[in-house]
């Protein structure tokens, strides 16, 4: 292999001609954006949307700057792509064929530091008009049984006692705008761009609860001044590891922090902005009213079916999510739930119904050439099952209708959360609860109830015979019988 050429803005031209680069000048951006949390997903999402605006002249004054408080893991991040002045590979991965292209919308990185000063001091110059988040479904501090703001975690106590060196993104936000305010600077909207229903509800939610313990009046102004767009997201995006820098390198290229993704985005927004925003419908996002309609069949179709192939994945060794969909009792278990019991619970959107939906997923979930693996999937199912598949249950519940397979998935991630597989080998701890859900896991096999005492998480479910009782039956014969029977057990069935 020839000498690789390390990614930096004066190499540019040295890369290969195959790989698309930035057209644009670095020094002729400016700042509008302050993204917290800087991983694959964002450099494969929003950083791409605005490049592409870039990449045609318009957007100069919209660019990036990273943030991250989950120092070490931000501050690694940070290290990584400093080195390389802030540029990105980005390979889509096509079962066709692989192209990559650089992108330098993210033009700094702010330090990781107790009490966020940099970052507060960063949002709160005038020239930052939005604030983005990807901090996992998990980082919003959201209540998962009443939906309400978690008033108590550890952290948002301590950001409401020390406002002005807080812990948590939110509380950054908070003391960024209270200067705002105090210099007369104005508001900046307030976007995520996490997988979460309703999430820039959410982030209103959170931002002004926080501040509403500390300062009332100035919960007001952001309550009154700020925006919070509603977004749906969507593109698949790997963890990146050894093989994912070998595929760069391949290219000629030394990246550090490679990001491989689909050959499918979408982006959809309310146009809901105080301070402006960049064109991003001119490079295929679509601004519409109807943000929800999209986010639900996302949510419930492809975020729950993940979940749904994940744990069982976990269970039978199958290592990526392609794999999942090549066993046939797994695909099986992901084409029945998703038919019979989440397809029912989820409106046609603008351009798309339920259904062709379903196939869509199923197509890109079975792509070969992305190495999603289950465990990056199953992460945090804490916050996921919590937020994607409880809601359905409980509709479906509440509508009289059958729940036999979803109780089938929840029982799947108890037997997951027990920490090994059928074929012996260790699951590594993989939630920011692993401890609990494992304990609780252990004791289930022999009580399947003591899972569903887990009140944060499954509330009156616990006392819900219909959901209930399908759930300990299913956890039983798991146990039992083990998964592949299973599985086979439940496509045979008809449930009413």
């Amino acid at each position: 292999m020839d000498e690789l050429i390390p990614l930096s803005l004066a190499n540019l031209e040295r890369l290969p001609e195959s790989v698309s680069r930035p057209t644009y000048s670095r020094s002729d951006l400016s700042p509008g954006i302050v993204h917290i949390g800087v991983g694959n997903f964002h450099r494969a999402h929003q950083a791409w949307y605005l490049h592409r605006l870039m990449q045609g002249g318009e957007a100069l004054d919209w660019a990036i700057i990273g943030a991250g408080v989950r120092s070490p893991h931000d501050a690694k991040m940070r290290d990584r792509l400093s080195r390389q002045e802030f540029l990105t590979t980005l390979v889509e991965l096509d079962p066709s064929g692989i192209s990559a292209e650089v992108i330098g919308s993210v033009i700094d990185y702010l330090p990781v530091e107790d009490g966020n000063s940099s970052l507060i001091q960063a949002m709160a110059d005038p020239r930052i008009r939005l604030v983005t988040l990807t901090v996992t479904e998990g980082g919003y501090f959201v209540d998962p049984i009443t939906g309400g703001f978690d008033c108590e975690h550890e952290d948002i106590v301590f950001d409401a006692e020390h406002p002005d060196k807080p812990k948590t993104a939110f509380g950054a936000i908070v003391a960024a705008l209270k200067i705002r305010r105090d210099q007369r600077n104005g508001p900046f909207s307030i976007q995520s761009c996490d997988n979460l229903q309703g999430n820039g509800d959410v982030v209103r939610q959170t931002t002004v609860a926080l501040a509403r313990l500390t300062d009332p009046e100035l919960a007001d102004w952001i309550d009154q001044t700020c925006s919070f767009p509603n977004s749906m997201v969507d593109c698949i995006v790997p963890s990146t590891g050894e093989k994912e820098l070998n595929l760069v390198r391949q290219l000629g290229i030394d990246d550090s922090a490679p990001v491989t993704h689909e050959n499918f985005r979408q982006w959809v927004i309310e146009d809901d902005f105080c301070a402006g925003r960049p064109d991003w419908d001119k490079v295929g996002a679509i601004f519409t009213d109807r943000v929800h309609d999209y986010e639900i069949m996302k949510l419930r179709i492809l975020n729950a079916g993940h979940q749904i192939l994940a744990n069982a994945g976990e269970i039978l060794s199958r290592e990526t999510i392609a794999d999942c969909m090549m066993h046939d009792g797994i695909k099986g278990l992901f084409s029945k739930v998703q038919m019979q019991e989440i397809v029912p619970q989820v409106n046609p959107a603008p351009d798309m119904n339920p259904a062709h939906y379903v196939d869509l997923v199923a197509l890109r979930f079975s792509n070969t050439a992305i190495v999603d693996t289950t465990r990056r999937v199953a992460f945090d199912g804490s916050s996921r099952h919590t937020g994607f598949i409880l809601p359905i249950i409980r509709e479906r519940l509440a509508d009289g209708a059958s729940v036999q397979g979803l109780a089938l998935v929840e029982a799947l991630w108890a037997r997951m959360c027990q920490g090994t597989r059928e074929d012996g080998s260790r699951i590594e701890p993989n939630d920011p609860c692993w401890e609990a859900l494992s304990s609780a896991a252990g004791k289930a096999r022999h009580r399947p109830q003591a899972w569903l005492e887990q009140r944060q998480y499954y509330g009156d479910l616990a006392e819900t015979p219909a959901f209930a009782t399908s759930f300990e039956n299913w956890l039983r014969q798991i146990w039992d019988d083990g998964c592949e029977a299973v599985l086979a057990r439940y496509a045979s069935t008809e449930y009413v």
